[in-house]
């Protein structure tokens, strides 16, 4: 029976309860002809390198994967990511490398979706202004802020991305009577369309929407995407919103424009450093809702993205595609062979 070694950094990448490698061995047990094993390594870089440089596939947690560690791989068939990000992997490395990198990108679209809607409800109502105020003995002042907001529906949503959570987003959004645009150079203006979605530039979305919401991935030509020019060229009674990835905003121009009024309010379940530094003048403001990175989470997370990546080693270790591919263009050139039966998206907004 041939082997199948699988190198991970020891420890948990999520801080969820319960540990063990139960969930992934499901669907690797499950092989006939292939005896399938996890591996602890250590956590520092040459330590890994030396724990790795022969393994057939690397379970990607807990540190980066690195050019240096990557270019020191000389079996690997995969690197395994139980994350929608893949920021933690260089995968250009890994593409000059031919090493396939997986992700697990349609696993916790609903609960993101769901947790951008939250931020959006709650900014747009004050939520957190108006308990304060009921705590406070305030009651009195509640009705009359509200009276300064308009009503939702006939709003504008503005999407930055259009990849399957923003796509959630849509269908959740339109039951509220938000008018809805987006862009995403790398998106069909058909599929928008189709969803009842206007493709716009960056500079209209900018300029037109009452809520911008971010999606784009964590990839280099996306940091800092939004600066400060970018939240002046937006409506100051507009609200940001962020479940994305918080690299994507150069986190200095949206205080400042928090500060300055270029903008009305923020809903942020990501930031661009987490997590962050006591003095983060974020922390202090009014105008700005937070969550600690938990879009994603829900009873479910652990146990469904564990089994996720399982099953992308399981396929490779049967010299498979795996289902989800960020850099499918080497997919061609690997002994793997193609298996689907039907077309898969793929990519990083995939």
């Amino acid at each position: 029976m041939a082997k199948f070694t699988i190198v991970t950094p020891k420890g948990a990448s999520f801080t969820t309860a319960g540990g063990g490698y139960d969930y992934e061995m499901e669907a690797l047990k499950a092989l006939t002809d292939v005896q399938a094993e996890i591996v602890e390594g250590p956590t520092d870089s040459a330590g890994f390198i030396a724990m790795a440089k022969d393994a057939d596939a690397i379970y990607a947690k807990g540190i980066p994967i690195t050019a240096e560690i990557i270019k020191n791989l000389g079996n690997c068939k995969v690197i395994a990511l139980g994350s929608v990000g893949v920021d933690s992997v260089d995968v250009k490395a890994a593409t000059a490398a031919g090493i396939p990198v997986t992700n697990i990108p349609d696993t916790f679209i609903e609960e993101v979706a769901d947790h951008a809607l939250t931020l959006l409800l709650s900014t747009f109502r004050r939520v957190i202004e108006q308990d304060k105020m009921v705590r406070e003995g305030r009651w009195s002042e509640g009705r009359p802020a509200l009276l300064k907001i308009p009503r939702l529906w006939g709003q504008t949503l503005g999407l930055i991305s259009f990849g399957r959570v923003a796509r959630a987003v849509t269908r959740r959004a339109k039951g509220f009577g938000l008018n809805i645009i987006a862009y995403d150079p790398f998106v069909e203006e058909s599929v928008m369309y189709e969803m009842g979605v206007t493709p716009v530039t960056l500079e209209d979305l900018l300029a037109k929407s009452d809520f911008v919401s971010m999606h784009a991935p964590a990839r280099p030509e996306c940091t800092h995407m939004l600066r400060a020019e970018h939240f002046k060229a937006m409506k100051r009674t507009a609200i940001f919103l962020n479940t994305g990835r918080g690299p994507t905003v150069d986190e200095s121009g949206l205080i400042e424009a928090l500060e300055q009024g270029w903008i009305a309010y923020a809903g942020l379940d990501v930031l661009e450093v987490e997590p962050p530094s006591h003095n983060n003048p974020i922390l202090k403001m009014d105008n700005v809702i937070l969550s600690a990175h938990t879009a994603s989470a829900s009873a479910r997370f652990d146990e469904a993205r564990k089994r996720r990546v399982g099953a992308e080693l399981a396929l490779v270790a049967q010299g498979k595609w795996p289902m989800s591919c960020v850099n499918p263009a080497v997919l061609q050139s690997t002994k793997l062979r193609r298996w689907q039966p039907v077309a898969i998206g793929r990519g990083p907004n995939s």
